[in-house]
């Protein structure tokens, strides 16, 4: 199964959207959180709806509907999205008012909008749009799995020009409880030094990023979406890259680009470093969550990576590990894990 990534688009805690340059200017954090550099929405959503809308739902619907207008597609032939924690601030300020209000006169629109379908729904909403429409909720691999359902549609004739997008938001409450699971890292460290500091835990971030699979190819096109893989707790990864890789009819040497999940986590990291001695030794390596923190959906930033590389023939220096041959990578396989639970594997090719 392969699709055309006819557009993205995609608002993260870089200048990412709408933007020309491609991550040359580059924001720097000091702490243990990245935010979103978040768009003005009036210029999609309309003002009066933009005060009853958390900040996850504004960045999905902004994110989806600026990779509608990039492919000249006014209506897309369905609408799948997948997030971990789906719309948190609304979860909280509806759980909040129960406790404060004794479960009485509870206003309904948080309750409303806390689902985890609700960016799906709201998109489909706003572009009244009655196609299939569903959200995958599968923690690391929520995004994968919308991919995954995407491909399957498209290769089944079932619908066409499918919008896809991962989506995840970063608040107070949550942050805070993922911070004592150990997670994310209780000192501040700076996001461009993350993966050199190694320590126990990450940074947080969040972001929404769409992408627009078609099964016709077209002069316009970003990247080829080859192939898509996930696993779960696997017994040996080594073996499951030369796999996927063989079904694709590729070895690892035909592979110009390897882009890798690395957080600066040593218990997150260590699964890399022994691919990096064994599998990926004589390979161009790439990072991107310094960029974008860690988050279950990430993986939709690497993908936006991965497509605009292969678009635009560079390797921007911010994601480059090494000083190897980074010249116009053609084959680019994106591995990533959560938590070394949920793995995913993605292969791009450029067009």
């Amino acid at each position: 199964m392969k699709a055309y990534i006819r557009s993205s688009s995609c608002i993260s805690p870089q200048k990412t959207f709408r933007n020309d340059e491609f991550l040359t200017d580059v924001v720097e954090y000091t702490g243990t959180r990245l935010s979103a550099i978040e768009p003005d929405y009036k210029e999609f959503i309309d003002p009066k709806q933009i005060r009853r809308m958390s900040h996850v739902i504004k960045m999905g619907v902004a994110a989806a509907r600026d990779c509608l207008n990039k492919a000249d597609t006014d209506m897309p032939g369905a609408i799948i999205t997948g997030t971990a924690f789906g719309c948190m601030e609304d979860t909280i300020t509806f759980l909040t008012r129960i406790v404060e209000q004794d479960e009485e006169m509870l206003p309904p629109t948080a309750f409303i909008q806390s689902t985890h379908n609700t960016v799906a729904a709201q998109i489909a909403l706003m572009l009244q749009c009655h196609q299939y429409n569903n959200t995958f909720v599968h923690k690391g691999i929520s995004f994968e799995s919308a991919v995954l359902d995407a491909l399957m549609l498209l290769n089944e004739k079932e619908a066409d020009n499918i919008l896809v997008g991962g989506t995840e938001e970063m608040v107070d409450t949550s942050f805070k409880v993922l911070t004592r699971l150990g997670l994310y890292k209780r000192w501040p460290v700076s996001n461009l030094s993350l993966l050199s500091t190694e320590s126990s835990g990450t940074i947080g971030g969040e972001g929404a990023v769409f992408f627009l699979l078609s099964d016709k190819s077209s002069a316009d096109d970003i990247a080829e979406l080859t192939d898509i893989q996930t696993l779960y707790k696997p017994k040996d990864i080594a073996i499951s890259i030369a796999a996927f890789l063989e079904r694709n009819s590729l070895k690892i040497e035909d592979i110009d680009l390897v882009i890798t999940g690395k957080n600066g986590d040593t218990r997150n990291d260590g699964v890399y470093k022994l691919l990096g001695e064994l599998v990926f030794k004589n390979s161009s390596i790439a990072n991107y969550k310094h960029l974008c923190g860690e988050y279950p959906t990430s993986s939709a930033f690497a993908l936006w990576l991965a497509a605009n590389i292969a678009k635009k023939g560079v390797v921007p220096a911010i994601v480059a590990e090494s000083s190897k041959d980074n010249s116009a990578p053609k084959k680019i396989l994106i591995y990533n894990h959560y938590q070394n639970k949920y793995h995913s594997l993605m292969l791009v090719s450029a067009i």
